[in-house]
């Protein structure tokens, strides 16, 4: 079974004040967005995993670990991870752990928790 990793701040710990940030925004918004991307991820009969992380220094092991329990064949990195400019070293810690921890899955970036399923459809291959 194909299985999906998706990596993303923790939404209560994310500044919404950052104008970076698309408006209206909110962890409950941001939540709710996780639910539909697990669901879609479901529906294409894949196995969906989050690894939701706080951007401090446990953002590396949370993620090593949750990488350590399977084997993923995407892992796909939110924008909450990568747009903020503020979220730069987060983000490169994201990516070089991806790449250490997991250097045979793809890697895909999504636009909203919601197109999380077509991110990985994208570098999977497949519709």
């Amino acid at each position: 079974m194909t299985r999906i990793l998706f990596i993303g701040q923790k939404p209560e710990t994310v500044d919404f004040s950052d104008p970076a940030l698309p408006p209206g925004f909110d962890a409950d918004k941001i939540n709710a967005g996780i639910a539909v991307a697990v669901e879609k991820i479901e529906e294409r009969g894949w196995q969906g995993d989050t690894c939701m992380i706080m951007p401090d220094e446990t953002a590396g092991p949370t993620i090593e670990k949750q990488l350590s329990s399977a084997h993923y064949d995407c892992v796909v990195i939110g924008g909450g991870l990568r747009i903020p400019p503020k979220s730069l070293a987060l983000f490169e810690r994201v990516i070089n752990v991806v790449h250490k921890a997991a250097p045979h899955a793809a890697i895909a970036f999504n636009t909203k928790p919601e197109d999380t399923a077509e991110a990985a459809a994208r570098q999977l291959g497949v519709g």
